[in-house]
């Protein structure tokens, strides 16, 4: 137990850190002292074997622990089986054999001699220096720390004998199982042969007490001592401090009396002058309160009168002026807690009262008398309207306008029609009640100057709502250039205030010196901020106010001046002039969408009155009254409503589709209905055709005329004129007879109805251009199917279709392909670049016809083949001269000559004959070569010469045919 208690020599060091490693290692050194048997015993219980084995004080003392031994420590370091003492380290650890050697320096590392250290030493010399000052001045206090440590680790490990329950903040004896842990009473309850040791144990209890409380007084002696000395030190500084209380209580008692004295003498008079100048400030502001108060409260009397004479946009400048002076100047006034709501619910009121008189003003505006007059109705009432409509935020106020247009535009139909039927005697009003029938009671001159009137009192009424739009959309610009203009200023603003910004701060730093600003800047260069600053310190501050209520300048602001609005004046384009306040919160998008919206309406108002023109149209045609209109009453309809249409885009700009769409359905069915009736006509006229060349009426031939002309219109009647001339037998066409059948003329007049309704009605030109050349290819085909196809002999009862029924077709087929050329380029002239695609109908039309007139020629050649295959097949070489065959071959000629002269041109004729010639040689040829007759100068040969020549001559002596080149020559088989 002895080693417990000693200690070994603690390391010195000069550092606070060197204590506390030294503290901790000497805590890891000293085992502590071997702690006492505990103190608490538990009760024996069981056999005395267990109870052996149980705690006990007595028993836990005689027992040997490794504490007891007790061995000379050189003793045990020192080895007896060695011959001699080694002092060598490397000896002891490993062994006798160990030989000392030199170590060979390693060849990787270098050399370190004391020129390596030069520097460092150079560097730390200075430090060492300073560490070596700081050393000598600071008293060494090493022999205290070994004896502080020593005494503490004694002290601790004293401590540590004593229980740990002792140690507990919360021990308390009070506690039962406290009490019970500390003092076990079981131990003296009990009776019987184990009193003796229970007697033992409970001196040893008591003397273990005694022990740990012994301890604990040592341990607060050794505190008490080592603080003594500040103790006692303490105590002498609070007699020093009393007495150096006592002085300051008495020093500073003198100086209260004498700063009472000065106060009485210098201070209180001034601080009496300044709380009197404060009062006066503060009546002054309490004044000005009343009076704003007393303005506030005449808000409502003075918004009434202002709604008495419809100032809206000023009774609502009066409300928010009101608003803002309560929620920033009056707030918190008791009196006024109520005026805010009151105000909002007037607002509220206005809301209803503007929106009611602007639906007054449209339905006045709208419903005035539809005169030549487009003037403004109220210009100035009008803009006041939505000047506070926009300050409202009330930005569907055009919808308003519009519901107001839709019942105006029925309102103008049924009165232009109540009037109108009024007029006319022959409706009975009390038997036809309803207007629709009505008004299908009027013929076509009654109904359509009713729709005349009708589409003058809607331009009236466009030119009036367009008028109307364009002032409300200049007040909403002139909003829109007020916020660009104020934010432009805005940004100015901000610009002038960052430039301005370094002249005050150069302004405060030259008064803060001390100089004048005058001195710094020139009359000149001084800014407007830093000139009513200055004019504003250098006013001498015993100045008076010129009045009473301009001393305050924030509280002497009246409903106007405490406002934060500013306005300025705009003129709309009717020189009405307005004031603009600058709290219309609208955004620039918010402004661009109204204005769109008006320019919509405008376009919707025309709209309107297509609608309720095109229902008054379809009511008007239910009993299929248009469509029973001639071509000169539809194109005067048709007119008429395009010059509408026309009025409508040039007022609103921008074209409307449904009257428009009902015009042209309509034109579609005049379209369909004129197509029919023309067809319907030519079919009939072809079908009752018998195909003989008619006389052609002056008329005409006037029409003919005036188409040659260049100009495709049908001139008008001259009933006087017509019966003096007589009818001509050929139609002239340019200098060339066309003989024609009746069919032809009336569809040269039909073709020309066409071209002259394409130029009445443009929107019909590529309806017509189908219908037209549907109703060519229709006679074509017709024609066609009557002649070469022989169906005028059961249509019509004729015998047989002759040389000149075929002549005649042919001519007049030509006749019309003469015209088909004008009348393309006439349709050309009326269509869009895109439709002309649409032309290529005339081409196939026009080489449709020459297939026709191909077809016809061929019909006569075969016709006279036919018969030259009939004759020369029986034709013999022999006398008389000329034989049979050639007479009747050149009768036949003569005949055809005399049907087709007449009726083709020359040029034809000659042709045709030719390809009849070329047959006849073909035929002749053939028939020589049967007989065997060569051109051998013989008899036969001289025979048939004779023919030919008899033939030839008949033939050029046909008139138009003498100068024919017949060739006979090819007859005979040329020699090989």
């Amino acid at each position: 137990m002895a080693s417990s208690h000693s200690s070994s020599p603690v390391p010195q060091s000069n550092s606070s850190d060197a204590f506390f490693k030294k503290e901790m290692d000497a805590t890891k050194r000293f085992r502590p002292v071997q702690s006492l048997p505990d103190v608490c015993p538990k009760e024996p219980t069981g056999s005395p074997n267990n109870l052996r084995d149980s705690p006990s004080l007595v028993a836990d003392q005689q027992r040997w622990t490794i504490y007891h031994s007790k061995v000379n420590l050189p003793a045990a370091l020192n080895d007896p089986r060695l011959a001699k003492r080694e002092s060598d380290f490397f000896t002891k650890t490993w062994g006798v054999d160990f030989v000392d050697t030199e170590v060979t320096p390693s060849f990787y590392l270098p050399q370190i001699t004391k020129e390596h250290f030069a520097l460092y030493q150079q560097e730390i010399a200075p430090r060492e220096k300073v560490h070596e000052r700081c050393k000598n001045i600071c008293t060494p206090k090493d022999t205290f720390d070994r004896t502080l440590l020593h005494t503490h680790d004694k002290s601790r490990t004293d401590l540590e004998q004593v229980p740990k329950i002792f140690m507990k903040p919360d021990f308390a004896l009070e506690d039962s199982l406290t009490f019970n842990a500390v003092l076990p009473w079981s131990h003296f309850s009990t009776a019987g042969g184990k009193g003796n040791r229970d007697a033992a144990s409970s001196k040893l209890l008591q003397e273990k007490l005694s022990h740990y409380l012994d301890i604990v007084e040592v341990n607060i002696a050794h505190q008490i001592s080592l603080r003594s000395e500040a103790f006692f030190h303490a105590m002498t500084s609070q007699h020093e401090l009393q007495d150096y209380l006592r002085k300051t209580s008495q020093a500073v008692k003198l100086l209260r009396e004498k700063i009472s004295k000065i106060d009485k003498v210098m201070c209180e008079g001034s601080l009496r002058v300044l709380r009197l100048s404060l009062t006066r400030n503060n009546c002054i502001k309490v004044y000005n309160k009343l009076k704003l108060m007393a303005t506030v409260h005449q808000t409502q009397p003075t918004v009434q009168l202002l709604l008495s004479t419809s100032e809206y946009v000023g009774a609502l400048d009066l409300i928010a002026t009101t608003q803002e002076v309560l929620q920033q100047e009056l707030q918190g006034i008791h009196s006024f807690r109520h005026l805010g709501s009151q105000l909002c619910e007037l607002e509220k009121l206005i809301d209803k009262m503007m929106i009611a008189e602007f639906s007054t003003y449209a339905r006045n505006d709208l419903n005035r008398p539809l005169e030549d007059d487009c003037q403004i109705l109220e210009e100035e009432r009008l803009v006041s309207l939505v000047f506070g409509l926009l300050k409202q935020r009330k930005l569907n106020f055009y919808e308003i306008y519009g519901d107001e247009m839709i019942n105006t535009a029925k309102n103008i139909i049924k009165q232009c029609v109540v009037n109108t039927v009024s007029q006319i005697e022959e409706i009975d009003t009390e038997v036809v009640v309803k207007l629709a029938d009505q008004m299908r009671m009027m013929n076509f001159p009654q109904w359509f100057d009713l729709l005349k009137n009708i589409f003058c009192k809607f331009t009236i009424f466009l030119k009036r709502i367009k008028a109307t739009l364009n002032t409300i959309r200049s007040v909403v610009f002139l909003v829109l250039d007020k916020n660009q203009k104020t934010r432009d200023l805005e940004d100015t603003l901000q610009k002038n205030s960052a430039k301005e910004s370094t002249v005050d701060t150069e302004v405060a730093y030259l008064t803060h010196e001390g100089m004048f600003i005058s001195d710094a800047f020139g009359d000149g260069e001084l800014p407007a901020g830093a000139a009513d600053t200055a004019s504003q310190r250098n006013t001498s501050p015993n100045s008076e106010p010129c009045s009473s209520d301009s001393v305050s300048e924030p509280e002497c602001t009246t409903d106007s001046s405490s406002s934060k609005e500013h306005t300025s004046s705009s003129i709309t384009p009717g020189g009405v002039e307005m004031m603009i306040s600058d709290d219309m919160k609208l955004t620039d998008l918010e402004l661009v969408r109204l204005a769109n919206n008006i320019q919509e309406l405008l376009y919707n108002a025309s709209d309107i009155c297509h609608d309720r023109s095109v229902k008054f149209l379809m009511a008007r045609a239910k009993d299929g009254f248009l469509e029973k209109l001639n071509s000169n009453e539809f194109v005067t309809l048709s007119r008429l409503m395009e010059g509408f249409i026309l009025d409508t885009e040039q007022i609103c700009g921008r074209k409307s589709m449904s009257l428009r769409g009902a015009l042209q359905s309509q034109a579609n069915r005049f379209v369909n209905r004129f197509h029919e009736e023309r067809k319907t006509k030519l079919s009939l006229l072809l079908d009752n055709e018998r195909w003989k060349q008619a006389e052609v009426p002056a008329e005409f031939q006037d029409l003919v005329d005036s188409v040659s002309d260049g100009r495709i219109s049908l001139p008008e009647k001259k009933p006087t004129a017509t019966e003096e001339r007589k009818p001509a037998e050929f139609l002239i066409v340019e200098g060339q007879k066309y003989a024609t059948v009746g069919t032809v003329l009336l569809l040269i007049r039909i073709i020309l109805e066409y071209c002259q309704c394409v130029d009445n009605i443009p929107s019909i030109t590529t309806d017509m251009l189908t219908r037209l050349s549907d109703l060519l290819k229709y006679f074509n085909s017709r024609s066609c199917q009557l002649v070469l196809g022989a169906g005028a002999l059961q249509v019509v009862g004729l015998k047989t279709i002759t040389t000149k029924n075929l002549a005649l077709s042919s001519r007049c087929l030509q006749l019309i392909v003469h015209y088909i050329p004008i009348i393309r380029a006439h349709f050309e002239a009326r269509l869009q670049p895109k439709q002309f695609s649409m032309l290529r109908h005339f081409d196939h039309i026009t080489k449709d016809y020459h297939d026709h007139i191909a077809e016809i020629s061929a019909k006569l050649v075969a016709i006279m083949d036919s018969l030259f295959d009939k004759l020369l097949s029986k034709y013999e070489v022999k006398a008389p001269v000329p034989s049979a065959c050639f007479r009747n071959i050149c009768k036949q000629m003569a005949k055809m000559h005399e049907a087709i002269y007449d009726l083709l041109p020359e040029e034809q004729t000659q042709m045709l004959f030719l390809r009849i010639n070329a047959s006849y040689k073909l035929h002749l040829k053939r028939q020589l070569a049967h007989l065997n007759v060569v051109n051998d100068g013989g008899p036969l040969n001289g025979l048939v010469t004779s023919d030919v020549a008899f033939y030839t001559g008949n033939l050029q002596a046909l008139k138009g045919l003498n100068n024919l080149d017949l060739n006979m020559a090819e007859i005979w088989e040329q020699k090989r």
